[in-house]
């Protein structure tokens, strides 16, 4: 079975892929926070602003096999657009490796399914999925190190600028194998300082370029 927060078709607003018509398929449940916000201090990750809790957002439930769920995110795309190429889907969360599967992966793929995936990198992924991102959350275990995009939010600590420890967690992600680097400012009351923050960063060590949430800018789900 899985349990499905939310379904829903938009424009990918974050990195390599960022404008692609997609649909999402967000996952309940993390491991690295309840979701609830009487634990949020006590968790490893404690800036997410996403609601990942049950299964009662659009398109949300609880599937009870990979073929029906497959089925429901293709009506999704098939709604967007008839088209059978360049059809994608993003698996997020909370933590989608919690999930995902490969009976899943592959009921996708016989709808021809480019499947992408948003991580935080501490579960290993089963083979077919093909766009890995992986959004490392300092204090938990990095187990994937490579893939096709790493995706670092600063600062990691709300109010925290420090920019030499920063520095120094993106040398050891620049020796692992990802093709592309991105750097994203957290969105906070901080945002301003941030975003000066990560600009400042990728000019100084240009492998690393900015990620900008753009789905939010333009008021897309």
């Amino acid at each position: 079975m899985y349990t499905i927060k939310e379904i829903f078709t938009t424009l990918q607003g974050e990195g390599t892929h960022a404008g692609r018509a997609s649909v999402f398929c967000r996952f309940t449940g993390c491991n690295l926070w309840s979701g609830l916000e009487k634990d949020r201090l006590e968790a490893i990750c404690q800036f997410c602003d996403t609601d990942f809790v049950g299964y009662d957002g659009i398109g949300g439930g609880k599937f009870n096999s990979a073929s029906e769920l497959a089925n429901t995110i293709n009506e999704k795309w098939a709604l967007m657009n008839k088209s059978v190429s360049n059809k994608y889907v993003v698996f997020t969360g909370g933590e989608p490796l919690l999930q995902l599967d490969t009976s899943l992966i592959n009921a996708l793929k016989l709808y021809q399914f480019e499947i992408a995936i948003e991580t935080n990198g501490t579960i290993i992924p089963p083979p077919g999925i093909d766009w890995i991102c992986v959004s490392p959350k300092d204090g938990s275990k990095l187990l994937l190190l490579q893939g096709d995009e790493i995706k670092y939010v600063v600062p990691q600590k709300q109010f925290s600028l420090n920019k030499t420890d920063i520095v120094k967690r993106l040398k050891r992600f620049e020796q692992m194998n990802f093709k592309h680097f991105y750097l994203q400012a957290m969105d906070s009351v901080n945002l301003k300082e941030n975003l000066s923050l990560a600009i400042t960063i990728c000019k100084e060590r240009p492998i690393w370029r900015l990620s900008t949430q753009q789905h939010k800018s333009l008021n897309l789900p």
